[in-house]
């Protein structure tokens, strides 16, 4: 299981994704499911990946091979719009389960899904949800946020503090909090996190690795667990009546 998360803001985008891969309790791998396609002058393409890790790997390898050749059915340079990259992904993620799947059955789970986000010249930035099938919803001011993989334990945060508004700053501070809630709750979501703030119109993006020993990562996270038992001590009392 993974964690994967896609913030829209008018300022741009913030991403953020965990690096754990396992196959059972004694096999646990790091990698990294956030990748950053070819940089270019007038587009920043960015795909994040949840599920069966051979088909995400064998999907995104593919579209980085395929980047600036002659495939021009696969070849995310030639895009015009986000929309059609979302859709080459989608496309992609389907071939690939249908070359592996009938293989992979007998032994779990063969697909996968992906955030994919960015920006290409003439258009807004643009962040999108690919589903196993390969169709793909897209994220809007009313739905500033989309996630993937073990999506549940961090989402409580983004819904109360999450405004369509927010700067940037402060969207990943949130995305890191929804990181810090999912890892206490699940074993199967685990650091390195890769976190990547990208401005609006810039063309320009760079991936920040937090570790474990990170002093912003480990102070955030004193924090705000510091600052949750004030509040909490903080609220009123349950009434007499209730006995407790």
């Amino acid at each position: 299981m993974t964690y994967c998360l896609g913030i829209l803001l008018p300022q741009g985008l913030v991403l953020a994704s965990d690096s754990r891969s396992n196959a059972g309790v004694d096999q646990v791998v790091r990698v990294s499911k956030l990748s950053l396609m070819p940089p270019g002058k007038d587009r920043v393409i960015a795909i994040q990946s949840a599920g069966n890790l051979a088909t995400t790997q064998a999907v995104v390898t593919t579209l980085h091979e395929a980047f600036g050749s002659p495939d021009a059915a696969r070849d995310l340079a030639r895009a015009k719009t986000m929309f059609e990259v979302a859709g080459i992904v989608g496309t992609q993620l389907r071939s690939t389960v249908v070359a592996d799947g009938k293989f992979v059955d007998p032994y779990g789970d063969p697909t996968g899904s992906f955030l994919v986000s960015g920006q290409i010249g003439g258009e807004p930035h643009r962040l999108f949800q690919v589903y196993a099938a390969g169709n793909f919803v897209e994220a809007s001011p009313r739905t500033p946020f989309l996630q993937i993989g073990e999506t549940k334990y961090g989402k409580p945060i983004l819904d109360r503090s999450l405004t369509p508004h927010c700067p940037l700053d402060e969207a990943a501070k949130l995305a890191l909090l929804s990181f810090d809630a999912t890892i206490r709750s699940n074993l199967s979501v685990g650091l390195p996190i890769d976190l990547m703030a990208y401005r609006a119109d810039s063309f320009a993006a760079t991936v920040i690795t937090v570790e474990d020993d990170d002093p912003y990562w480990t102070e955030l996270r004193r924090a705000y667990s510091t600052g949750l038992a004030a509040l909490v001590e903080s609220l009123p009392d349950p009434p007499a009546a209730w006995g407790v």
